[in-house]
């Protein structure tokens, strides 16, 4: 692994061209809701897949890189400390880092690396002196910065670290429950007995359109459950899906597949029939063609792919490894 020749102000321009508000309001929102489950939980214990404040930071190696930074960081974005015992002004930066790391309350993650015990990831990140701060994004590696620089200037450098995964890729980090830390009470047979909320009748309401092929009663429903409660993710996710059959609900398959091999450059052409592939259980090739159209366009063109692209991810779950791939995959042809 070969980190990128790049500086971090560059990422953050190619990143503000579209719908910074949008999709920042939409991971606060997912988060929002993610709390406010939690907090009904009351001693019921952590949140189901939520982390420890403690998880946010990490020991990595050379053995668990792939695993640890690579992977995880199609989740959230990885800030990489490079350190060293003997090194004084680690000793400065590191607690400074750990500190901002857990205020950003899973946007972020550190991963702290021993110089002295990995000299191969040192090599890799042809690192001259520490300490040495990194980013990898989607599998991205992003230089940040080297030295002890001011608080304020790693809180910035990290709001755009953030907004580039959201605006991006749509990565908006992970779920942390304080009270994951220590071990959960027993559950009751009577915490298992979950109330219906306010949403469950129209979301019933959605399934049963689906199930009747009514597409746009599915539609409408899964958007009055999002109207009122934006980071419901089960109406997102049942929204995106309606509005992927009710797209293809009246296609021409031939003629779709035969338009997309004539204009291999056209968006409208690529994103109709990866909504085909998608839909007819292909999702490599669906999520390859958007990401090959994406290589071969410009401008709006490519973010009208790329926001497609993102589209489909909500379709297949983010827990997904097509997706993670995928996502890796985007973030090498746009930078």
């Amino acid at each position: 692994m070969q980190p990128r020749n790049m500086s971090m102000s560059g990422v953050v321009d190619l990143a503000a061209v579209k719908a910074a508000g949008e999709a920042k309001a939409k991971a606060e929102q997912a988060r929002a809701e993610a709390a406010k489950r939690a907090g009904e939980a009351g001693e019921a214990g952590p949140s189901a897949g939520a982390v420890p404040p403690s998880a946010l930071v990490i020991d990595v190696d050379e053995a668990g890189f792939e695993r640890d930074v690579l992977q995880l960081s199609a989740e959230v974005p990885v800030v990489l400390d490079f350190w060293a015992e003997w090194c004084q002004p680690c000793k400065q930066l590191s607690p400074l880092l750990e500190r901002l790391i857990t205020e950003a309350d899973g946007r972020l993650v550190l991963a702290k690396i021993d110089v002295d015990a990995n000299q191969m990831l040192m090599q890799q990140f042809q690192i001259q002196g520490i300490p040495a701060v990194f980013a990898v994004v989607a599998g991205q590696v992003l230089p940040l910065f080297q030295g002890v620089v001011p608080e304020q200037q790693i809180r910035e450098t990290f709001a755009q670290l953030v907004q580039v995964a959201e605006e991006r890729f749509g990565i908006i980090g992970i779920e942390v429950d304080p009270a994951a830390e220590g071990a959960a009470p027993a559950a009751s047979a009577a915490d298992d007995e979950i109330p219906a909320g306010p949403y469950d009748a129209l979301l019933e309401a959605a399934v049963v359109a689906l199930d009747a092929g009514d597409l746009g009663g599915a539609v409408q429903a899964y958007k009055n459950v999002l109207a009122d409660d934006p980071g419901n993710t089960e109406a997102a996710l049942g929204l995106a899906q309606a509005e992927l059959l009710a797209r293809v609900q009246h296609m021409n398959p031939q003629a779709v597949r035969a338009a997309a091999a004539e204009n291999p450059r056209d968006p409208a052409a690529q994103i109709a029939a990866a909504d085909l592939d998608l839909v007819g259980g292909h999702v490599e090739d669906a999520f390859g063609r958007l990401v090959d159209t994406v290589r071969v366009t410009f401008g709006e063109d490519r973010d009208v792919v790329r926001l497609r692209l993102l589209e489909l991810f909500e379709v297949i779950g983010a827990d997904d490894p097509r997706v993670s791939a995928a996502r890796t995959a985007l973030a090498r042809v746009l930078f």
